[in-house]
């Protein structure tokens, strides 16, 4: 599988201060909460196949950002992501298929030390060099999970009927890589 248009081998790392994790919850079953976790890292490496490359992330889960400062703290608490037990979520591609500018990407998440297989869809939004001589790649990612399959069960019952907070659970990415300089060769 051929590299997308601009992308060359090598590592890619995350700047955070260009990307975004974010995410869309149902609350009350009438409208959305979003929010958005601030700290993470990620590597890619790309060889000269898609089929032969790596991505590994890690994200903060005390960075959680809803905007809300007591829904923040009942999420980032024991019956939702439990920080200071499970401190980092995690995702490792398995593998990419796609070709173009849109590709799924499939690998393992895990949350609260449970690990789902998931699929992300993914739109490469091109290469650039900024003005400061810094190779960048763009993407934007999106999946559904189901909240439950990683023991995110938490929920209170309305009297109209239903929950709280839905099970499904949409993540949407938008993400900048910048490529790290190749070490040089001994002689």
């Amino acid at each position: 599988m051929t590299l997308p248009a601009g992308l060359t081998s090598g590592t890619w790392l995350l700047d955070m201060s260009h990307s975004e994790i974010g995410f869309s919850v149902r609350h009350a079953g009438i409208s959305k909460v979003r929010g958005r976790f601030t700290e993470a890292s990620a590597e890619a490496r790309v060889r000269e196949s898609l089929a032969d490359a790596s991505l590994h992330a890690t994200v903060k889960t005390a960075s959680f950002d809803s905007g809300d400062a007591n829904r923040d703290g009942h999420v980032r608490g024991a019956d939702f992501f439990d920080v200071e037990k499970f401190p980092e979520m995690t995702f490792r591609a398995t593998s990419v298929e796609g070709d173009g500018d849109d590709y799924t990407l499939t690998g393992d998440l895990t949350i609260r030390g449970i690990t789902k297989p998931v699929e992300l869809e993914v739109e490469f939004t091109g290469v650039a060099v900024d003005p400061f001589g810094a190779t960048r790649a763009g993407f934007s990612a999106e999946t559904e999970i189901s909240r439950k399959d990683f023991g995110l069960t938490w929920n209170a019952a309305l009297e109209t009927g239903g929950f709280l907070v839905s099970d499904k659970v949409k993540i949407n990415l938008e993400a900048a890589l910048v490529k790290q300089a190749e070490p040089e060769a001994a002689e």
